[in-house]
């Protein structure tokens, strides 16, 4: 008899197994589709997503209004670097991607994942989605890859703008840069694929810090700007030589390890240390993340 009544309250709904009302499953709350969405929607997706799409641009521009500029522009670092650029629409692809990894896209990676906890604590909304209940690790999963999603959106963005605008206007020409020879249109363009990848690995770390500060403060702009900061802080202190070999453990220290993958031949011992630098900060900091947000009190 009991069994059966066990049975029956189940078959209404009123309890599952573990205490849990019936038909509920954990992975069927927050889902993935729903939350790219929710964070399409907001004005700060928009505006960073449409910024990438708008810099290209901006840059094509501005070197209209520098055609006519004086002659010895291009005897300088910089101007030789501009010749490069509107040599074609690898070449231009390269310049936008030089130009915004140092700090533009370090800024955008950390918005993306710097703000998506920290902005629903700010509006005390989170409390409500862990009483949905929506597990926290599950919400923590959740976000991080649609952060991570957004971020690598944005990449792509930039640099597929780039190549379309830049072919239009410059033409479709070999890759040039000033560590290695000239390469065909076809491996230029495989070259400039591999630089996106490992920057998007590099980028990692500042995924992670990002998202861990976002767990620990309810404050999305100290969250992004504490993470720039801090990778800014990074790149000071990796031009310091007395430091010596304890610069390598700096997680900025291989950041521009890319160039190597431009070469003649192509230099990848930077590449593999970066990249496994990169990913064991990364996962640090992501368990932290984890470990930090499945044990706070969460008031807001």
């Amino acid at each position: 008899m009991a069994g059966s009544s066990v049975g029956s309250r189940d078959a209404a709904g009123a309890v599952g197994p573990g205490g849990a009302a019936a038909g509920y499953r954990p992975s069927a709350t927050l889902p993935f589709a729903a939350e790219f969405r929710r964070q399409a929607s907001r004005r700060r997706t928009q505006l960073a997503l449409g910024f990438m799409v708008l810099l290209p641009l901006i840059i094509l521009v501005a070197f209209q209004f520098d055609s006519g500029g004086d002659e010895n522009n291009g005897r300088n670092e910089f101007g030789s670097l501009v010749d490069l650029a509107t040599s074609g629409g690898l070449n231009f692809t390269l310049f936008s991607i030089f130009v915004s990894a140092s700090f533009l896209l370090v800024v955008v990676v950390a918005l993306f994942c710097g703000d998506t906890v920290a902005s629903e604590a700010s509006w005390g909304s989170l409390r409500y989605l862990l009483a949905v209940p929506v597990p926290r690790a599950r919400l923590l999963t959740v976000k991080l890859l649609i952060a991570l999603a957004y971020s690598a959106l944005a990449l792509l963005l930039l640099a597929g703008t780039a190549l379309l605008a830049g072919t239009l206007r410059y033409g479709w020409s070999p890759l040039r840069s000033q560590v290695s020879a000239e390469l065909a249109p076809g491996e230029g363009l495989l070259r400039l694929l591999a630089v996106l990848g490992y920057l998007a690995v590099v980028l990692l770390v500042v995924a992670g810090l990002a998202f861990l500060l976002s767990v620990t403060t309810d404050a999305a702009l100290g969250a992004v700007g504490g993470a720039v900061l801090l990778w800014i802080l990074s790149s000071i202190l990796d031009q310091i030589t007395a430091l010596g070999g304890l610069r390598a453990f700096l997680p900025t220290h291989f950041s521009s390890a890319w160039l190597g993958l431009l070469s003649t031949p192509v230099q990848t011992d930077d590449v593999v240390r970066g990249a496994i630098s990169a990913i064991g900060y990364a996962t640090l900091f992501w368990g932290l993340a984890f470990w930090r947000f499945t044990r706070k009190d969460v008031t807001s």
